[in-house]
């Protein structure tokens, strides 16, 4: 397979510095100050939408030598194994996330957003507003998920 390269276009900024405290996202308000080279105006049109979406990379985790064995999701003993692409978390390969936050303000080259869950100078490597058309509708997930998720995005 050919590689590729992808340079960060940006970075987080937030009070969360603790890559363990992985729950409680839902009221982390985040700055991500896009570089220099887009321009003052790279995020305009940004402030009509409602909600964007960050791709940003796990950078404070080593990539895995082997993910062909399921684990338990977040290694929790309770949970059922799962293969590396049935998880979002950040032991993955190329160790990219992607979360769908909403837009507090947009100033110059600051996006300012709601639940983001990067911590500070976690680096950004994209941004894509959020279009209904691309939404995903009907989403069906295990039970497990669903409980596990409760206090994700919670204050």
């Amino acid at each position: 397979m050919s590689r590729f390269e992808v340079t960060p276009i940006g970075t987080v900024r937030n009070d969360r510095t603790d890559v363990q405290h992985t729950d409680n996202w839902g009221s982390v308000r985040s700055t991500i100050t896009v570089d220099e080279r887009f321009g003052d105006a790279c995020l305009q049109g940004l402030e009509g939408f409602s909600h964007v979406e960050v791709l940003f990379v796990f950078d404070r985790f080593p990539e895995s030598a082997d993910y062909r064995e399921p684990h338990p999701y977040r290694g929790r003993p309770d949970l059922p194994p799962v293969g590396v692409f049935a998880g979002r978390g950040p032991r993955r390969p190329n160790r990219i996330g992607v979360t769908c936050c909403a837009i507090e303000s947009v100033d110059g080259r600051e996006l300012t957003v709601v639940g983001l869950d990067a911590v500070s100078g976690t680096p950004v490597i994209d941004l894509k507003p959020t279009m209904a058309e691309f939404c995903a509708v009907n989403i069906q997930q295990p039970e497990w998920v669903s409980r596990l998720m409760s206090e994700y995005f919670q204050p």
